[in-house]
């Protein structure tokens, strides 16, 4: 197997209120602009599959064909493994590795997917190239990443400024760009893509549920999660700080008004013969 080249730090970890943002996602509200072009018989890389729900509803899209998930944590593959499992996929199978080394031949695969992956990596045109390696000709690369610095809500709020700002820092303290959404295309192109379709999509939070939904996962982050304990770690914040963060986000929740928008950059990549 190639040497691993992972240099970044995962910011978030896999702490409850982490997995109850990830665990909410779906090949429809996660991957839609990838769905147009999948066909039954395709093999697909699922990249970064964390809890493994998109991978299962790509899974189940391709019933002739099938889905590989890959993370690095070989403990979260355990939870993936039993949501396909449970919705009774036969075509889905995960393992351990290295977006930046990954072990595979050239051309394994029709569609190689990574959603909100490349802000954590510390090369994301590295992790693009081997992507592109390992999907076949007339393949397709399909890449998702939110932006934060293009995230917006209302009303505003002095404590979830100090949020983004603080989240900002810490992320790129871990070798990461929380801001990968607008570089999605930037970087596609260094990596040798020629043929890219760039695109956008959002996620919003307005009804009382999904406030209450959003603020609270951010909330309960803010203090318990490995992105506390590095805000703390870092220097970047006291724990006094995160408290009054946290309770920035509990109160908007709250707000009747309350709004806020996820914005992701979306990149798919035909690879040319």
């Amino acid at each position: 197997m190639t040497e691993a080249r992972e240099t970044a730090v995962y910011t978030h970890g896999h702490h409850e209120s982490v997995l109850r943002s990830h665990t909410w996602r779906t090949a429809e509200n996660s991957s839609a602009y990838l769905l147009g072009v999948l066909e039954p018989h395709m093999r697909i890389l699922d990249i970064g599959c964390g809890p493994g729900t998109i991978t299962a509803g790509l899974a189940a899209l391709v019933p002739d064909g099938h889905v590989t998930g890959l993370d690095r944590e070989p403990g979260i593959l355990e939870r993936a493994r039993t949501v396909a499992v449970e919705r009774e996929l036969a075509n889905v199978g995960f393992t351990t590795g290295d977006v930046h080394a990954l072990d595979f031949p050239d051309g394994t695969f029709c569609v190689v997917h990574a959603h909100q992956v490349l802000q954590h990596v510390g090369d994301p045109v590295r992790a693009l190239r081997e992507m592109r390696r390992v999907t076949r000709p007339g393949g397709f690369v399909a890449v998702r990443d939110s932006d934060y610095a293009a995230m917006t809500w209302y009303p505003g709020s002095a404590g979830m400024d100090h949020w983004l700002d603080l989240y900002r820092r810490v992320a790129r303290a871990n070798g990461g760009e929380p801001d990968a959404g607008r570089r999605l295309k930037s970087w596609a192109l260094a990596a040798g893509f020629t043929d890219i379709t760039a695109t956008s999509g959002t996620w919003t939070f307005s009804t009382a549920g999904e406030r209450s939904w959003w603020s609270g996962l951010w909330a309960d982050r803010t203090v318990a999660s490995a992105y506390a304990e590095r805000a703390v770690e870092g220097g970047h914040a006291t724990r006094e700080q995160l408290r009054e963060v946290s309770a920035a986000w509990r109160e908007w929740g709250t707000r009747e008004d309350g709004w806020f928008s996820v914005l992701h950059g979306e990149i798919l990549c035909r690879r040319e013969a």
